[in-house]
């Protein structure tokens, strides 16, 4: 990976739109594949124009995908089938179907049927390429029964899996009887059920705990199961899998917050969380807290005062060193910890490096001439995010060549002019920058995807119209007087 980085980032090294093509419906992008017609046509992005890897048939409205999960081998993992070593796709049908599907082919190599008693919509990781979490949409109270005052006290059921091999962990609801008449969603990661209120507040549990103390009933996945006086098969269509975790009372509280939005993340070394505070007056202000005693860490109140019409945002790093990424409009800024007492353990925040936009420090004034002849000066004040000048738009991490990306975007005339610049994640310097030859209306929806020697551009126009344009490395490069194919490195 040092070779291809060494490559990407060298001067002489180029990036060509390869191809462009256009949809009616949402274009994705995984691991070197691009999905179209909800994930049931899969195209290369690695070869010089477009090449189907799989389509698979038409269907119903009620059989399409929702959403999908890229499932990928352990590494060093011993699995019970061949088919466990390839990559696959899990993807959640409308009609409640957990497919496990060949990355290669389509074909499906495990299929799980969840429930008839409610609708399941998302996909997502409690622990990435471990467990997965399959999450129904909002249950609501049909129009009759509402009419006859009856009131749904259960917001959602979350159904925990771990993959390869597929095995069921065990189904609960999130119900207002129990968590509170508050409570307004529920998600769950690295084990931690993770319960929001509407005034705020958000609430961590031990799942494990949950399992232990709640869990009815062990089940396993095509094995025989009698459940509430109906026998049948665990997975199989109509039995589906049961809501064996029934949370009786109020599980024991781990964590408790209160920020803007519910707006919470955990993450640094030692373990830190970083919020808003609950106020509308606070926006656009975070606070970086210990964990451990909620103590605020020196220098942790963290403000831009942007004004702009894009907020700014910030996250812990995804490269897992703790640190801490701040993105505004015009500056980038990586954060870390750094301990400042040893007997208390208090954190300090530090810039490590920042990363700023390129804007000339011309001044904008708007010059009127009065009827007498006289010129008037008046100063403007231009937003952070002002069109005209650069703005970032798209912050990403590529872990395998350990780079930045940032994508920025200046407004020329009637259209945007965007450009990709690779960063070194350890000191910021700006290594490499790829120019996109379509222009960026910053209206519309983009997404930007950098993977090994592919870059691909994601638009989502008006009207539900799609566009999708790859770039590509050429397949033949030079370095350091050796020359060969990008795939031999």
């Amino acid at each position: 990976m040092g070779i291809l980085r060494k490559l990407i980032c060298q001067e002489s090294t180029t990036f060509k739109n390869v191809w462009t093509t256009h949809s009616t419906s949402p274009i994705a992008y995984q691991s070197g594949k691009i999905y179209f017609d909800n994930y049931r046509c899969c195209v290369s992005s690695v070869t010089p124009e477009p090449r189907i890897i799989y389509q698979m048939p038409a269907c119903s409205k009620s059989e399409k995908i929702e959403d999908a999960l890229l499932l990928e081998c352990p590494v060093g993992g011993v699995l019970p089938r061949p088919s466990d070593y390839k990559p696959s796709l899990a993807v959640l049908t409308a009609h409640n179907w957990l497919f496990r599907l060949s990355a290669s082919t389509g074909e499906i190599v495990e299929r799980v049927y969840l429930t008839s008693h409610c609708k399941f919509r998302y996909l997502s990781w409690d622990t990435p390429q471990e467990i997965m979490v399959v999450k129904s949409a909002q249950c609501k109270v049909p129009a009759a029964a509402r009419q006859a005052g009856i009131q749904q006290s259960v917001l959602f059921f979350l159904a925990v899996f771990r993959v390869l091999p597929l095995s069921f962990i065990g189904m609960l609801e999130i119900d207002k009887k129990i968590f509170g008449n508050s409570v307004t969603d529920a998600a769950m990661s690295h084990r931690m059920l993770i319960v929001m209120h509407g005034v705020g507040l958000v609430r961590l549990y031990s799942f494990q705990s949950i399992s232990e103390k709640f869990m009815t009933q062990q089940v396993d996945l095509e094995h025989e199961c009698n459940w509430n006086g109906k026998a049948g098969i665990v997975g199989k269509y109509p039995f589906g899998v049961p809501c064996n975790i029934k949370i009786t009372d109020t599980p024991d509280l781990l964590f408790e917050v209160s920020s803007l939005e519910n707006t919470f993340q955990i993450g640094g070394y030692p373990w830190h969380y970083i919020i808003t505070p609950n106020k509308k007056s606070q926006r656009g202000i975070f606070h970086v807290c210990s964990l451990k005693d909620h103590t605020l860490a020196k220098n942790g109140i963290q403000d831009m005062k942007c004004c702009s019409l894009e907020p700014d945002w910030i996250s812990f790093h995804p490269d897992s060193s703790g640190r801490i990424l701040h993105v505004g409009p015009n500056l980038i800024k990586i954060l870390k910890l750094k301990e400042t007492d040893s007997v208390t353990e208090q954190q300090e925040v530090k810039e490590d490096f920042i990363i700023e936009a390129h804007r000339e420090n011309d001044v904008n004034n708007s010059i009127t001439v009065t009827s007498s002849g006289r010129v008037v000066k008046k100063r403007i004040n231009l937003l952070d995010d002002d069109p005209e000048r650069e703005t970032f738009k798209i912050v990403d991490y590529e872990d395998e060549l350990d780079l930045l990306s940032v994508v920025a975007v200046t407004q020329i005339g009637g259209d945007g002019a965007a450009h990709l610049d690779f960063h070194c994640n350890e000191r910021g310097t700006r290594l490499k920058r790829i120019l996109f030859a379509e222009p960026w209306d910053v209206t519309y929806s983009h997404e930007v995807y950098f993977d090994r020697n592919v870059v691909l551009h994601i638009e989502q126009k008006p009207n539900r119209i799609f566009s999708c344009y790859v770039y590509q490395m050429p397949e033949h490069v030079e370095l350091l007087g050796l020359t060969g194919r990008v795939g031999e490195f």
